[in-house]
């Protein structure tokens, strides 16, 4: 291969000249956890200095006049009170810096709008038991969560686009705390479940779940699948800062897995240079521990 000649720029030949380094921007790790009682503690979780994001999965039932319900599998039984003292967990995250996000929907579970008013609904839910509002019987205590994120893989995809909005608008209230929306589509765009709310421009990160779907995940040293999705993705959707999701381990996900080898020599410099690019997002913690993961890839995220 003939070597290129490389031109700069004059901005950049003036940083150079100042001796001012120029980088590329580091990328964050976003995790879930919740799903496996043998992870750890929440607070384990952030303590790791791994997570940027902790998203604590799942509110697994909600809408369509449903008791919602949160399933945090072996760490706690939220309908008997059990997971209030998540509470100080939460809080020793965020005192560390990390963003702890509740999850709704999974790939299993009862969820779905049926209507405008069935959105509100859940809004004002969400809103009063586990973010700024109150309420007598917040499952995760009285920590204020610091927002919501849509893990919808099954049903209906109306009125999320209108849940996102009546969400967006609590974040004037609360003392101005921001409400964090974030989303993790699969693969595939549009998204089947997500397409509409993203549309919103609404989300401030968006983790792309590039795996148990082949055509647009990385397979066999080939990465060409996913980055053609990660710039259609980046490109139609509006939002903050995006994500390629990525299992911790092959037991993960059914198919998918990029070794973190692989991760770090072949994914991520092809998508690095994008300027909407905020880092990976692992599913999950409990094989994040399992395979050490995250400690592998932090540096070149």
């Amino acid at each position: 291969m003939a070597a290129n000649k490389l031109k700069f720029s004059p901005l950049l030949a003036l940083f150079l000249l100042a001796g001012i380094a120029v980088t590329s921007r580091a990328g964050d790790i976003a995790v879930y956890w919740g799903q496996n009682g043998d992870e750890g503690s929440l607070a384990d979780a952030c303590n790791s200095g791994l997570y940027a994001y902790v998203m604590v999965a799942f509110l697994s039932t909600f809408g369509n006049g449903q008791t919602p319900v949160l399933n945090l599998a072996g760490h706690c039984e939220p309908s008997s009170g059990g997971c209030t003292g998540q509470s100080s967990d939460i809080q020793t995250c965020q005192s560390l810096g990390v963003k702890v996000i509740l999850s709704i929907g999974g790939g299993a579970g009862s969820y779905g709008l049926s209507s405008t008013q069935d959105a509100q609904d859940v809004a004002d839910y969400l809103w009063n038991n586990f973010l700024g509002g109150s309420s007598g019987s917040r499952p995760l205590g009285d920590a204020v969560l610091d927002g919501v994120d849509f893990d919808i893989e099954t049903g209906n995809p109306a009125h999320y686009d209108e849940l996102a909005t009546f969400l967006s608008r609590y974040s004037a209230q609360g003392g101005g705390k921001k409400v964090i929306l974030t989303a993790a589509p699969q693969c595939p765009y549009p998204d089947a479940s997500l397409g509409p709310a993203l549309q919103t421009g609404l989300f401030d990160s968006v983790w792309v779940q590039f795996y148990n779907n082949p055509p647009c995940q990385y397979a066999n040293g080939d990465a060409s699948n996913l980055v053609s999705a990660w710039n259609t993705w980046t490109g139609g959707v509006s939002a903050g800062s995006f994500y390629v999701g990525v299992p911790a381990a092959e037991a993960a996900a059914g198919s998918g897995y990029v070794a973190p080898g692989d991760l770090t020599s072949a994914v991520l410099p092809a998508v690095q240079g994008n300027a909407k690019y905020g880092g990976i997002m692992v599913w999950n913690r409990f094989y994040d521990v399992q395979n050490n993961f995250s400690n592998q890839v932090k540096s070149s995220v």
